[in-house]
């Protein structure tokens, strides 16, 4: 599974796996994949720096990147003066966080013990600590940065390409695509709607084609709803360079979701079981449909806010959510390929899966054609 593009970063398979977790990150890695390590949980810099240190360690020298998210719209302060994470909560309506309250209440969460922390912080939202984590990640030999929002600054763009670090985008339409290349990136990932997290309404079989297109000769990665060699198969005649798959690898023995319950909703739910919810963040991103993503859609309900405001409500109410670990409520980003994410595997298992379904699917073209 060798493309141009994998030659050129020095990978053998054209499978390039994001994930929250260094584990799973070095072991695609060491799979003969790229493994993309994403950063929005790491709001204090020498945690990403520990994990960083980590995957040096683990990866025998292949290459890996970062993906970070760097919202290419964002709330603003009047003035454009730059906003502190205290000055981005004061904006939260009081409707709301009763709201939060009153669903928790509803489900009988229990509340934090007093002095503990959210464990779920995502102000990786903003673009300030996306910033600080980028301080960190360029004293790194990382490969290529990822930006899951939009095309990074253009500075950062140019600081990536001095240090010669690939810079990639997600994209949910052409039009999305064609504006990537216009800001200099160098690597397109089109993620379609059946895709995990943040994702668009342009499904992967007629996204793939249209994001080539417009910014041939630029590589494009496939995202969504692949989870199969015979789907890494079909986007390669697509015009791919090679695959982004990220719910994959959730469901793998190195994956630490630090919650049994979440890891059985998992393996139990169909591909019909995901909704695309602002729920989360405040943009719509795929995941698993709860009562939680229910009441945040609800039209009887205040409806989700804006990014960053909507991840910076939630996130004490998630903590609390996973920790105790309240089914009904308990959920995560994931693509409808959780349909086939049924068992638990290792990273090898599954790069060993993958490989063997392109074969099957390469061998079945070769036959239609006449070669076999």
């Amino acid at each position: 599974m060798q493309t141009e593009l994998s030659k050129q970063l020095g990978v053998e398979h054209a499978i390039f796996g994001f994930t929250p977790f260094p584990t799973v990150a070095a072991a695609i890695t060491r799979a003969g994949g790229f493994g993309v390590l994403g950063a929005v949980r790491y709001t204090a810099p020498d945690d990403l720096k520990r994990d960083l240190d980590w995957m040096q360690d683990h990866t025998d020298g292949k290459p890996y990147g970062l993906d970070v998210v760097m919202p290419a719209k964002k709330v603003e302060a009047p003035g454009n003066q730059t906003l502190t994470e205290a000055d981005v909560e004061a904006m939260i309506p009081a409707a709301h966080r009763q709201f939060v309250q009153d669903t928790l209440a509803k489900h009988g969460v229990p509340e934090l013990a007093e002095g503990e922390a959210s464990g779920w912080r995502i102000t990786g939202w903003m673009e300030q600590v996306a910033r600080n984590q980028l301080d960190v990640a360029f004293d790194y030999p990382i490969k290529l940065l990822a930006n899951a929002l939009g095309s990074p600054p253009a500075d950062v763009i140019e600081r990536a390409h001095q240090q010669d670090i690939l810079v990639a985008a997600l994209a949910g339409s052409a039009r999305h695509a064609r504006k990537h290349a216009d800001a200099g990136i160098d690597i397109v990932v089109a993620q379609g709607y059946e895709a995990g997290g943040h994702t668009g309404e342009i499904a992967s079989m007629v996204l793939t084609p249209e994001a080539v297109e417009a910014v041939a000769p630029l590589p494009v990665l496939a995202a969504g709803g692949i989870g199969s060699g015979e789907q890494i198969a079909a986007a390669l005649a697509l015009g791919a360079q090679g695959v982004w798959l990220g719910s994959l690898w959730l469901t793998t023995t190195e994956a630490e979701l630090h919650s049994r319950k979440l890891t059985e909703k998992l393996l139990a739910a169909g591909s019909g079981d995901t909704v695309r919810s602002r729920a989360l963040t405040g943009k719509p991103a795929r995941q698993l449909r709860t009562e939680w993503t229910d009441a945040w859609d609800d039209p009887q309900g205040p409806g989700p806010l804006p990014m960053p405001l909507q991840g910076l409500l939630v996130a004490e109410a998630v903590s609390r959510i996973q920790k105790y670990e309240v089914e009904p409520l308990l959920g995560t980003p994931v693509g409808q390929i959780v349909g086939r994410m049924n068992s638990e595997r290792s990273v090898r298992q599954v790069f060993d899966d993958l490989t063997r379904g392109f074969e099957r699917a390469i061998d079945r073209v070769n036959r239609i054609a006449g070669r076999a």
